[in-house]
């Protein structure tokens, strides 16, 4: 059996991965993402069983994943699940659509309108990019001030990430917020992420403890898993006085923190799945190597290539 890894660096959780596997017994292959070259016109990649992916820059993952999905490689995430969950107006169109609670959230295309939306909404709000992960570009914004002057940044900056005025409401939660890791249709573990910031994710200096996982909170991250099509998630939830609410999906979230909070062995849930994935007989070598008689049949009746 081999698996293919693709990551942009070896961190803790990759290592970790790399360990599962080789206890496991199956061949794993690593792809680093800075190194790739696709021809698009010549499926060529070593035959994998399955493709696993650890990357860190958004773009290349979902590029890589698209053409290794069209040559015939099962990929987890799959293309689909990680253009949607690295977008968050899509994972909330997604999450809305399958009816399961987010925070009210408002999007616009200028700084005028996001400033009617942000006043609408009413102060304070949360002004986030649409695209990003660790916590950053987050602002909490308290007045018509504030507003004024990080809308005016966004839009002198400029870059994709400034582009959409993606505007939610701010909840005072219980100085934390949960982490809960979903592995194909299981809850494998779920911590607590607490600090005095009101940004609690463990990559800006948030802690993080145990989480029971509730019948309550199991449905509610195998219900977002299900809605954005993810193999492998970490699903944030925030509480409020209506209940949980849902704050976004990570489909390349880190996870050696929650391992030392939860003593649980997140890396072998991943490769297990990842086992059984393939050998459920969505798998794969044999679907690349027929891929130039695929073309050749097409040519033959006339089909456009």
């Amino acid at each position: 059996m081999k698996i293919g890894v693709l990551m942009s660096r070896v961190r803790v959780e990759e290592k970790l991965i790399l360990r599962a596997a080789e206890a496991r017994g199956c061949e794993l292959m690593r792809f680093d993402d800075r190194e790739l070259v696709f021809d698009l016109d010549k499926p060529d990649f070593p035959p994998l069983d399955v493709m696993l992916d650890r990357g860190m820059v958004h773009s290349r993952s979902e590029y890589t994943l698209r053409i290794l999905e069209a040559w015939g490689i099962p990929t987890v995430n799959s293309y689909k699940a990680t253009i949607t969950c690295d977008n968050k107006f899509l994972t909330n169109m997604a999450l809305l659509e399958h009816q399961i609670p987010v925070l009210r959230t408002m999007l616009a295309y200028t700084p005028e309108s996001a400033l009617q939306a942000i006043e609408r909404m009413g102060y304070p709000v949360v002004l986030k990019p649409n695209a990003g992960s660790w916590g950053r570009l987050l602002a909490k914004i308290n007045d018509r001030d504030a507003a004024e002057a990080v809308l005016e940044h966004k839009e002198i900056l400029g870059s994709y990430h400034h582009s959409i005025f993606y505007v939610q409401e701010y909840v005072e939660k219980p100085g934390r917020d949960i982490r809960v890791f979903v592995v194909g249709d299981k809850v494998v573990a779920a911590s607590y992420r607490s600090s005095p910031h009101w940004i609690t994710n463990t990559a800006r200096g948030g802690a993080s403890v145990p989480c029971p996982i509730t019948p309550e909170i199991e449905g509610l991250a195998l219900a977002c898993s299900n809605a954005v099509e993810t193999d492998i998630a970490g699903v944030d939830l925030v509480e409020t006085p209506d209940g949980y609410k849902v704050i976004e999906i990570n489909v390349g979230a880190e996870f050696h923190g929650l391992i030392e909070t939860t003593e649980t062995d997140i890396a072998g849930e991943i490769v297990e799945y990842l086992m059984a994935k393939a050998k459920s007989g969505m798998a794969v070598g044999n679907r690349l190597a027929g891929a130039p008689e695929a073309r050749a049949k097409i040519a033959s009746e006339g089909r456009a290539l």
